[in-house]
């Protein structure tokens, strides 16, 4: 492709006539021309002088120059950004010390990308104002210490103590802040017009709750539902604004923003509202796994709308507690930390937990704290020694410093106004997409260097995502520092004792060679989602020489986003990849040619307009006998998510109202709603409403088994407008549907 498509830029194209200063004058010349048509630089060779040893010789080229040097006989050849291209310039040192351009050639053999240019490797961080604005938009702008900054002069106390009195009734938000919230709301739903949001009002009409998720969220969920982690870190450490997070993770171990919400309080109502919401704003599946915080109402809420999910507590919940929980034992702490430590993590079995577990207690004397308690009855929730078979793709951590969600600390702090929010929540959301998109970029120009001959190593260079496959590669390398030791066998399981000399654990691991099953007590694969350094050196010795097909999650491979399971040999989806590359490379070439003539173009347009038809066609066929899994593992079907779409209640939408946006309430249909007094119990009533795609859905949750549609909203709840909202409702807001949640139905 000839470089003079792209239009004309300030930077001069190469010619005879410049002088540089030096090679590296000349090479930052090319370097600026490239970025501004559109492609990546590299520093192809350079030549000294025999007698004054200083430069006299560079050549600089297009990083898609040359060809790959691959051997024929190369087993698993892996994609390369080299195809060919002859993009390059040549410079040469005059005797004056003057550096001129000895030849220049322009023209490239693929795509040119100037939008996308700033992912290449040689033009990240050439601006250093843009990279210093980042940085310190990025920058965590508060302490922990200052979390009650915002109470401090008298007017704010007085008004926070009353808002304590009033918990549970309405949502404490400053003056002009929902107003704010709902300019953010119609602008998201502008750009796009399946920008979901909902709100809950209490019997009073006053804002209660808030819930939002953008398009990117939905999108992401669908690709990887299989873990969740709902994180209230910002409620429980009294941050200036009650948000909660829900958060996910993509193939390339970044996390996904699945939606955010303002709460009024942490009562089982809120979080039952908030879960139903959201699981109808994901298209009504469940996940397999949510993580959360360890909280009696959550746990309430979590049970009763998802009754058949894995629910989880994330262990630096679990473990940040301690110092506060215990602080009479701080003197032993070093000491009790060692003995607690073994007891979780090195427990084998659910006796040996049990036996330690007691020890412990009477050793420090803790049988009768209260806390202690709940994490005993609590120990299914957390425990490693329970969660074998569970995976929970990394985003259940030892320190919150290590995990996902803290991540969102960047851009919320203490003190941080629903204003400041606003604007830090639209950074959230360039920053996932940009990183995604370096990410995806990367997966495409960039391979991943082998750096043993192992054949595990080689096995997954092509089948892992880049990020996956450096962090797998670690256990591979790390493999040669282990020795194992035979320790049992019976009939079907062997175990072994694994010395790892790069921490001086051991560590015990079972291996089923009939089944193809593996544990370690580690539970790398549990809690990372990849096999660990010490399952590999036994399958090493047991002469496997290949990951078994169930370690493989499909969520952390190049075929993630696949919408067809990638079936059970690893072969396939190194196929896979190599056909991927082969056809995007050719794409490019038709694309050239293709665009040539006006005739040319409608041959090439016919052409794949007809191949699509028909590889749709033919993978439709075949999809209709496979169901899509686009988190579990290879080998085996995701049933849970048929499961749990049939056993977690059903949110029911009970009427959908087509409006176009700011349209008069007049276009809205009415609908009524009957309220429930159980005997001996005034239920009390609640108000939601929900937009989404360019209208909105009147939700109801009073039951949290599958609801039933509701009757007719009574008229004296017509066009109501909650007092927070007033002079402020956009017009498609005022018809509001009352739901309501039965105290009886609650889990006591």
């Amino acid at each position: 492709m000839d470089s003079s498509v792209i239009a004309a830029c300030a930077i001069p194209e190469p010619h005879d006539d410049i002088e540089f200063e030096s090679h590296e004058a000349a090479y930052s010349f090319y370097k600026d021309y490239a970025k501004s048509v559109g492609f990546g630089t590299a520093k192809l060779s350079s030549r000294r002088s025999r007698s004054s040893k200083e430069f006299i010789d560079a050549k600089f080229s297009c990083i898609r120059y040359g060809n790959k040097q691959q051997s024929d006989d190369a087993i698993n050849p892996r994609p390369s950004p080299k195809i060919g291209c002859k993009a390059s310039m040549h410079v040469k040192r005059r005797q004056n010390g003057k550096w001129y351009i000895y030849s220049f050639v322009k023209e490239h053999n693929h795509e040119l990308l100037p939008a996308q240019v700033h992912f290449f490797r040689s033009h990240r961080n050439d601006d250093p104002l843009k990279n210093e604005v980042r940085i310190r938009r990025r920058k965590n702008l508060s302490s922990v210490s200052k979390l009650f900054g915002a109470y401090q002069n008298v007017d704010c106390l007085e008004g926070y103590m009353k808002n304590q009195h009033d918990k549970g009734r309405s949502l404490v938000l400053e003056s002009g802040d929902a107003q704010l919230l709902l300019d953010l709301f119609m602008h998201m739903q502008e750009e796009n017009p399946k920008f979901f949001y909902a709100v809950d009002l209490n019997e009073e009409h006053q804002l209660r709750n808030l819930f939002w998720v953008d398009t990117k969220g939905m999108e992401d969920y669908r690709n990887f539902d299989d873990v969740v982690c709902f994180d209230t870190t910002y409620i429980t450490n009294k941050y200036k604004i009650p948000l909660v997070f829900f958060t996910g993770v993509n193939h390339h171990v970044q996390p996904t923003l699945l939606g955010c919400a303002l709460i009024a309080d942490e009562t089982v109502y809120t979080f039952v509202w908030l879960m139903q919401t959201w699981y109808m704003a994901m298209g009504e599946r469940a996940p397999q796994v949510m993580l959360t915080d360890q909280n009696n109402a959550i746990k309430a809420a979590i049970g009763a709308v998802f009754p058949q999910i894995c629910h989880c507590f994330c262990l630096w919940h679990i473990l940040e507690k301690i110092p506060r929980q215990l602080e009479y034992v701080s003197l032993w702490h070093d000491n009790f930390m060692v003995k607690f430590n073994k007891c979780i993590f090195k427990s084998w079995t659910e006796e040996q937990f049990e036996k330690r577990w007691w020890k412990l207690l009477d050793k420090f004397n803790l049988r009768e704290v209260e806390w202690v308690q709940s994490l005993y009855g609590d120990r299914k929730y957390w425990v490693p020694t329970f969660m074998r078979d569970i995976s929970f793709a990394g985003l259940s951590t030892m320190l919150r410093s290590e995990s996902l969600t803290s991540s969102y600390d960047k851009y919320v702090h203490a003190e941080t106004s629903m204003r400041e929010f606003i604007k830090q929540y639209k950074m959230i959301l360039e920053d996932r997409y940009e990183e995604e998109a370096k990410a995806d970029f990367d997966a495409w120009h960039e391979t991943a260097e082998l750096k043993s001959p192992s054949p595990f190593e080689k096995q997954m260079s092509l089948v892992y995502t880049h990020e996956i496959f450096r962090k797998f590669q670690v256990e591979v390398l790390g493999a040669a520092a282990c020795h194992l030791k035979k320790e049992s066998q019976d009939e079907t399981t062997t175990t072994y004792t694994v010395k790892d000399f790069e921490d001086s654990q051991s560590y015990v691991v079972e291996w089923n060679e009939s089944k193809s099953d593996i544990y370690c007590s580690c539970r790398s694969f549990e809690y990372k989602g990849y096999l660990c350094r010490h399952a590999i050196v036994v399958l090493q010795m047991s002469g496997v020489f290949s990951i078994p097909p169930k370690y493989v999650l499909q969520r952390w491979t190049n075929a993630a986003l696949s919408r067809h399971p990638i079936g059970e040999r690893l072969d396939e989806v190194q196929s896979k990849v190599r056909r991927y590359n082969d056809l995007c490379r050719r794409a490019i070439i038709l694309g050239e040619e293709g665009s040539l003539s006006q005739e040319s173009y409608n041959i090439a347009l016919c052409a794949i307009r007809e191949a699509l038809k028909q590889c749709a066609s033919l993978n439709n066929s075949a999809e209709t006998s496979a169901c899509p899994n686009t988190s579990g593992s290879i080998e085996e079907e995701n049933q849970y998510r048929n499961t749990s779409k049939e056993r977690a209640p059903d949110l029911q939408v009970t009427g959908t109202d087509k409006v176009p946006r700011r349209a008069g309430a007049a276009n809205t249909k009415e609908r009524n709603h009957s309220s429930a007094v159980k005997k001996g119990k005034v239920t009390r009533s609640g108000d939601a409403s929900v937009g989404a795609q360019e209208g909105f859905h009147l939700m109801g949750i009073s039951d949290l088994g599958p609801t039933q549609p509701h009757n007719m909203m009574p008229a004296q709840l017509q066009n109501v407008v909650p007092t927070v909202f007033h002079n402020i409702m956009p017009t498609q807001f005022q018809n509001i549907a009352s739901t309501h949640l039965h105290e009886t139905r609650l889990p006591h």
